[in-house]
C-alpha cells in the first residue's frame, strides 16, 4: 500500500505544483490568513473533508477516518514580511514572502489530505488536518491548543514535516533532541533626550545599548560551555531619528535559543542580571519584555523508527538520515511538549551552483519535493495504529 502511495503523490505531480504556486504569491503573515484560509477550505470541499475553523478563522481543522485514537498532522501557512528576490515568475509582489517554504507545507497537507480521502478505509484512527496560522511569530501553535485542537477527539500523538533548503531532494532527516528552545525578548532601555552638541546634559540610550550588546556577546564566549550549543542573536536595534539628537529611548530586540533547560533558565537570569545593571550604572532606567518562549523539540524516538520503516516500504529510492540536530526552532515543539510527535525534514535543494538557506529572500525550494512531502505525510497517517 505505502509504494502505492508514493505512486499517486507523482500523479498529482502537475496539481500540486499549481497549488503552491497560486499560495506562493500570496503569503501572508501571523494570525490573519484570509486569502490562504480560503484557498484552503476551498479545497476541502471539493475533496468532501469536513472542517472547522479556530482563531477567528485563520485555522483550519480537517477530519478524516475513525476509530478510538486520533494522530494530528501539522502544516504551518504563514510567511515572512520580506520581499522577495527569488525572480521566480510566481514571485509574491504583496511585500511577503514564503521564505521558509511554508506554501509547500500547505501544499503538500492538501495533497496528502487528497490521498487519505481516497484511502480512507485503510485508515485506523482518526485524523485531523491542521493547517496552522502564526508559526513564525511563534504565535500559533499556543493559540490552536487554547482552542481545543488536541480535544475532542482527544489527539494521541502529532507529525509534521518541514522542507530543508540545503538538503537534497529524496533526502529526509529525523532525530529525537531535533530543534532549540526559543526566548525572544524585547529590551527598552529609556535615557534622556538631548542637543548632540550637549550630551552631558542627557543619558544616551544608545551608547547603553551597545553596552549591553556586547556584554550579551561575551555572557556566550565566557559563561557558556561550547557545547552546550548556544546561540543569543540580537536581530534588532532601534533608536534616534537625527543625526544631532541624544534620543530618549533605544530598543533591542533579540532570541536565546538553547537545548538545555538548566541553561536556559541561568542565561535569562544573566540577562536579566546585565541589562539591569548596566542601565543602572550609566543612570537609565530599563525593561525586559518576553516575546516568544517556546520549549525544545524533542521527537518521539519509537514513533519515529515506526514512520521511517513505513517511508523505508513507500520508496527504497530515499536517503534517510537520523540524527537531525538543529539551532533553527519551531512551535511545533508546543505540541511535542504535550504528546508524542515526530517532525522530519524533507529535502528540497535547487538544482543549482548556489543554495540559499531559509528566511533569505532569494531562497528556492525544488518542487520536486511536493510529491515527496505530501506521500510522507500520508505515510505517516496510514502507518499510524
Amino acid at each position: 500500500m505505502y509504494s502505492s502511495i508514493y505512486t499517486e503523490s507523482k500523479e498529482m505531480y502537475d496539481e500540486l505544483i499549481e497549488w503552491r504556486r497560486e499560495l506562493h504569491k500570496t503569503p501572508e503573515l501571523g494570525l490573519e490568513l484570509p486569502q490562504t484560509v480560503s484557498f484552503v477550505k476551498n479545497k476541502l470541499t471539493e475533496l468532501g473533508i469536513p472542517f472547522e475553523t479556530k482563531v477567528n478563522g485563520n485555522c483550519i481543522v480537517g477530519y478524516l477516518g475513525s476509530g478510538e485514537r486520533c494522530l494530528l498532522l501539522r502544516a504551518d501557512m504563514d510567511g515572512l514580511p520580506m520581499f522577495e528576490e527569488s525572480q521566480l515568475s510566481y514571485a509574491s509582489q504583496n511585500g511577503n514572502m514564503h521564505a521558509c517554504g511554508h506554501d509547500i507545507h500547505t501544499t503538500a497537507l492538501l495533497g496528502a489530505a487528497k490521498l487519505l480521502k481516497k484511502h480512507e478505509q485503510d485508515l485506523k484512527g482518526k485524523i485531523k488536518l491542521l493547517f496552522q496560522p502564526g508559526e513564525e511569530t511563534f504565535e500559533g501553535a499556543r493559540a490552536v491548543i487554547k482552542e481545543g485542537v488536541l480535544e475532542n477527539p482527544k489527539v494521541d500523538a502529532a507529525f509534521a514535516a518541514h522542507v530543508a533548503s540545503t538538503l537534497p531532494v529524496k533526502t529526509i532527516a529525523y532525530g529525537t533532541l531535533t530543534a532549540t528552545s526559543v526566548f525572544g525578548f524585547k529590551i527598552t532601555i529609556t535615557g534622556k533626550g538631548t542637543h548632540g552638541a550637549m550630551p552631558q546634559n542627557g543619558i544616551d540610550p544608545i551608547n547603553v545599548g551597545v553596552t549591553i550588546y556586547q556584554a550579551l556577546q561575551e555572557l556566550i564566549a565566557r559563561e557558556c560551555a561550547p557545547s552546550k550549543e548556544v546561540s543569543l542573536t540580537i536581530g534588532q536595534f532601534n533608536s534616534g531619528t537625527m543625526n544631532n539628537v541624544i534620543p530618549e529611548t533605544a530598543v533591542l530586540q533579540g532570541t536565546l535559543r538553547t537545548f538545555d533547560s538548566e541553561t536556559k533558565q541561568y542565561l535569562i537570569t544573566r540577562i536579566k542580571e546585565i541589562v539591569k545593571n548596566i542601565s543602572k550604572a550609566f543612570r537609565a532606567e530599563s525593561k525586559i519584555e518576553v516575546l516568544t518562549d517556546i520549549p525544545v523539540l524533542c521527537c518521539d524516538e519509537k514513533r519515529n523508527e515506526e514512520i521511517v520503516k513505513a517511508l523505508n516500504l513507500m520508496n527504497a529510492e530515499l536517503k534517510i538520515i537520523s540524527g537531525l540536530h538543529t539551532t533553527g526552532s519551531d512551535d511545533f515543539a508546543v505540541y511535542a511538549n504535550e504528546i508524542p510527535a515526530s517532525y522530519f525534514m524533507i529535502g528540497a535543494k535547487e538544482n543549482s551552483n548556489t543554495i540559499y538557506a531559509h528566511h533569505n529572500p532569494k531562497v528556492c525550494f525544488n518542487e520536486q519535493v511536493l510529491p515527496i512531502a505530501a506521500a510522507v505525510y500520508a505515510c505517516a497517517a496510514l502507518d499510524w495504529k
